[in-house]
């Protein structure tokens, strides 16, 4: 049913035509489109009063819409999840935990003095991180992280360019890998091994955003001891939602349209890597070609050369280093302008 046609449905009800509808409640409900707001509420607020639709027999009741027999609720699992992922059953309500409900508190009023610690200790996880989209190119930025693991794991993503967070910013739906060894090897061929290496044995990525728009990533490792279970995706959907709306509704109590929880979630006022998206944009001038295929050079480069993605853009920002498409044996690829090698 459209949205004008479910609309035109409700007003024939008000008058009397048409069909009649149960309306139990509206506080659950989203909607995509707005224009069936004035109606609905319409009828509800007409529902609400007890009045009854003209020509509607005194004895007739309106029809309540029943699920068929056998129906039940099927939840969607978020990417990577299994029949034993985190997700709670369907038809169990989850609440989170006195430890979460403490943060957000501490969120909403402006009191964390370090958020990501606070955040990894009620989650109970290895490591957390939130990183925000900027720039053209929406690359991810890190806000905070903690500990170092963290941010040395989204430096990692950055690097390589995949992982869980690019693919939940992508798909705009949580992405869970509790258990890497699961994880089949093509999905992230680069990153699983590097990984390891970190000790990290389990990544879940939450997505900040409302419908299409995205805005950042929440990030959640696991290791041996600590893995993510039903409560702790709960407390973490939670937290991934309440910083969405910090965000994006701005301070509520501190004025100045700062997010809530105090400098914890300023936006970064300076990139950190603001040295990778310089160094992309010479590329892209030396090569002749896009943004996009720019930031893969420079990524293969890095990933090629074992080196830092940060250390190899403060080589071309520098002009120790420069990419060229010439194919001639001195000069083909990335070199050093001053005859080393690049």
């Amino acid at each position: 049913m459209t949205t004008p046609s479910f609309a035109r449905d409700l007003s024939d009800a008000r008058h009397g035509s048409g069909r009649l509808f149960l309306i139990v409640g509206l506080s659950a409900v989203t909607f995509m489109d707005g224009n069936v707001l004035g109606p609905l509420c319409s009828a509800r607020h007409s529902a609400s009063r007890g009045t009854r639709a003209p020509g509607t027999p005194g004895g007739a009741s309106p029809q309540a819409v029943r699920r068929p027999s056998g129906h039940r609720n099927v939840r969607r699992r978020p990417s990577g999840t299994s029949s034993r992922g985190v997700p709670a059953a369907a038809g169990r309500r989850q609440v989170i935990s006195d430890a979460m409900a403490g943060v957000l508190r501490s969120l909403r009023l402006g009191g964390v003095d370090d958020l990501a610690r606070e955040c990894a200790r009620a989650l109970d996880a290895a490591g957390v991180s939130l990183s925000l989209l900027v720039g053209p190119s929406r690359a991810a930025e890190p806000v905070w992280c903690h500990p170092e693991t963290s941010a040395r794991f989204e430096e990692l993503q950055f690097t390589l360019g995949e992982g869980p967070g690019p693919d939940a910013v992508r798909t705009g739906t949580p992405v869970m890998a509790p258990d890497l060894d699961r994880v089949r090897p093509g999905r992230w061929p680069t990153l699983l091994s590097f990984a390891r290496e970190l000790d990290v044995s389990g990544v879940c990525c939450f997505p900040l955003g409302v419908g299409a728009i995205r805005i950042g990533v929440l990030t959640v490792l696991c290791d041996k001891k600590r893995q993510l279970g039903e409560q702790q995706y709960t407390d973490a959907v939670a937290l991934a939602a309440a910083l969405t709306s910090a965000f994006l509704n701005g301070d509520p109590h501190g004025g100045g349209g700062r997010p809530g929880g105090g400098r914890a979630l300023e936006p970064p006022a300076g990139l950190r890597r603001a040295v990778v998206h310089q160094a992309t944009g010479m590329i892209s001038v030396q090569l002749g070609v896009s943004l996009e295929e720019a930031m893969l050079r420079l990524r293969a480069y890095a990933f090629g050369s074992e080196r830092p993605l940060g250390e190899v853009s403060a080589d071309v920002i520098a002009r120790r280093l420069r990419f060229d498409n010439d194919f001639d044996d001195d000069v083909s690829g990335p070199y050093s302008p001053d005859g080393g090698e690049g």
